[in-house]
């Protein structure tokens, strides 16, 4: 029967039962929205299976704390899609334009495709419940900092004591969705005579601060419709990610066909720059032959080509030999700088996975120097805001390597001095979160 809904109006009912669904992995720590499969529901309904989804995701601490005083008694762990349809019913209350009959319906009626017919009471009582008091509720909610500001208590406090001035903005802006920033490749165009492009086709954007073949879409889009992106004239990339190939300018402009080591290369976006904007032999390396694949779909797209690899960057078993001119180390982090892109790190980063991270983190730069020659560079990348493993991992690798070199530009408009290296914060309607340093390999 329920298979047959989407024919008798009741795609309403699906997309919410849908989105449940998607939910519980994220709820109950087993997986993520990287799995979301917009293909479940039918096309109309693609939009809104990820609003609810992600949007879930970003309010989440405050939506479960609206639950807690909703509910007499928690659901039980077999009953976590239903859990999930209450988290989703009142972000759609409290966050969208949705009508209320229609989030409150059509949530509730959802649990009968989950096989829960009881829930529909319960979860209809819930959000009428809701409707009747939702400024009372969230008055109460909200004395909890932590609820307010929409974080989990462990990141709020890493954040507070890490950046005492800017910890309330970072969680602010980890709150709202990152805008489209483009990367305009500037064998097609330069990025003013593609902005005037846009705007032929009724598409508002401003040209990025910082990263010069930046622009910042006004709304987001399908990408289908931007001018020439399969001709690969144009990509999608943060205007903080843009900045690795400036960084990596100084060590590569001057050497046409310089060696050069992509490490931890997925999804490829900055391996892509690269090779648009040097002439060099670059090595791509990553241990996920699924996110490999898209390396290689996005150089493909571009016309670009480099020596692909699956390969783990913390062995050297997949090294021939020669000493790299530059390496970027775009290196797994907690991805406390990108929070808003993956909202779903709230539920799932827990505060002792930093350390695990740092651990890897200090593995890969031990591993990756000594394949740079003398006088080569080495630039290191996070979309992480935590200084364990940003400055104090540079710091420490500084310390231990006599003959690494901190050579971070401090005169650019980008960011703040962080240890040796440069900070970035979210910002909203502009870039996201980073950490870069750049090193040098003393020549003796």
């Amino acid at each position: 029967m329920s298979q047959q809904r989407p024919a008798k109006g009741g795609s309403g009912l699906d997309v919410r039962a849908a989105a449940a669904r998607s939910l519980v992995p994220v709820l109950t720590d087993k997986g993520s929205l990287a799995s979301l499969d917009e293909h479940s529901v039918v096309a109309r309904d693609r939009g809104l299976l990820k609003e609810l989804c992600y949007g879930t995701c970003r309010r989440l601490p405050r939506l479960e704390a609206l639950a807690s005083q909703l509910l007499k008694q928690p659901f039980k762990k077999r009953d976590a899609d239903i859990h999930a349809l209450l988290l989703v019913g009142i972000y759609q209350l409290l966050y969208m334009r949705i009508p209320a009959h229609a989030a409150v319906g059509e949530t509730a009626g959802a649990a009968r495709l989950l096989g829960k017919e009881w829930a529909t009471r319960v979860l209809n009582g819930c959000l009428r419940r809701l409707q009747r008091e939702a400024d009372a509720l969230q008055e109460v909610v909200d004395r909890d900092e932590n609820v307010a500001l929409e974080h989990p208590p462990w990141l709020l406090d890493a954040l507070r004591h890490a950046w005492p001035e800017q910890w309330r903005a970072i969680a602010q802006a980890n709150n709202e969705p990152g805008p489209m920033t483009l990367r305009v490749n500037q064998h097609y165009n330069d990025r003013e005579a593609y902005l005037q492009q846009l705007t032929e086709q009724g598409l508002d954007g401003h040209l990025c601060c910082h990263a010069p073949d930046g622009i910042t879409l006004t709304t987001p889009c399908d990408v289908a419709i931007l001018p020439g992106f399969e001709q690969g004239h144009v990509s999608v990339q943060d205007e903080a990610a843009q900045l690795s190939a400036a960084l990596l300018g100084p060590a590569l402009a001057p050497r046409p066909g310089a060696h050069v080591l992509d490490a931890c290369c997925a999804p490829g976006g900055k391996t892509a720059h690269l090779l648009e904007q040097f002439d060099i032999a670059l090595t791509a390396i990553d241990n996920d032959n699924q996110r490999l694949a898209r390396v290689d779909d996005t150089l493909s797209r571009l016309g670009l080509s480099a020596e692909l690899k699956h390969a783990d960057a913390t062995t050297r078993d997949w090294w021939g030999g020669t000493p790299f001119d530059a390496i970027l180390l775009d290196a797994p982090c907690s991805g406390t700088g990108v929070i808003r892109r993956h909202p779903d790190i709230k539920a799932l980063r827990r505060k002792e996975d930093i350390r695990q991270l740092a651990k890897l983190q200090r593995q890969l730069l031990d591993n990756l120097w000594p394949l740079l020659r003398p006088g080569g560079t080495l630039l290191y990348a996070t979309c992480s805001v935590l200084p364990e493993e940003n400055a104090a991992q540079i710091d420490a690798f500084l310390a231990r390597t006599p003959d690494a070199n901190a050579t971070t530009p401090h005169d650019v408009a980008w960011g703040e001095q962080s240890g040796q290296g440069r900070q970035l914060f979210p910002a909203q309607s502009s870039h996201d979160g980073f950490f870069y340093a750049r090193l040098e390999k003393r020549t003796a």
